[in-house]
């Protein structure tokens, strides 16, 4: 089979993170979501938590001021700190798509290699339900705040990709494969995903 790479982009808490985990190790092929960042500080030259602060929130644009949490605004190179940030981010997604096949999560990576032919684009979204019984487990939320971190956290990323992209954070459209987690469940998602790529790139 020739490489590919996988995006996952995904709603808050219907479980990108496990899939990827488990897709990763039914295909035998690295996955990245954090370590996008921590690659890119490395490369940059930056600081890791410069990265981590920026990861998929909206800045500028949508009323995040950077100078008061510590960062310059504006580099000698006359370009805003977070461009240079979200830069490096995305010269680094092209940097692990060229190393071979590999699944990336998140970070407008679907947008970024638009180009490859051997891009698979996923959305995974899940009904509220399901998602503040994951959040509440595996994240130890409070019940009543559970819904609210959903919508909090969906927001900024939808925000956050729709700065950076023309496709649209969500829309069934911009993706090959939109899948509801909540009516089959993390294991058989996983099993959907890899039976798929084995029809597109075999």
């Amino acid at each position: 089979m020739k490489d590919f790479v996988i995006s996952i982009s995904r709603q808050f808490g219907c479980g990108g993170h496990e899939i990827a985990t488990k897709l990763s190790e039914k295909l035998g092929i690295p996955y990245y979501d954090k370590e996008i960042m921590k690659r890119a500080a490395k490369d940059s030259g930056f600081d890791e938590s410069l990265f981590m602060f920026y990861d998929e929130k909206p800045t500028r644009s949508f009323l995040y001021n950077v100078s008061t949490d510590g960062f310059a605004g504006i580099t000698s190179t006359g370009r805003t700190l977070e461009d240079q940030v979200f830069q490096w981010q995305f010269d680094t997604i092209r940097k692990v798509a060229d190393e071979g096949s590999c699944i990336i999560v998140g970070r407008c990576a679907d947008y970024i290699l638009q180009d490859n032919k051997n891009l698979l684009t996923i959305f995974l979204h899940a009904n509220d339900d399901f998602r503040c019984d994951r959040v509440i487990r595996q994240y130890g939320i409070n019940e009543k705040n559970a819904l609210k971190e959903i919508k909090s956290t969906d927001k900024k990323r939808s925000r956050f990709h729709n700065f950076y992209c023309d496709n649209k954070w969500g829309d069934a459209a911009s993706y090959d494969l939109s899948i509801d987690v909540s009516h089959i469940g993390i294991d058989d998602t996983v099993e959907l995903i890899a039976y798929y790529i084995n029809k597109k790139f075999a």
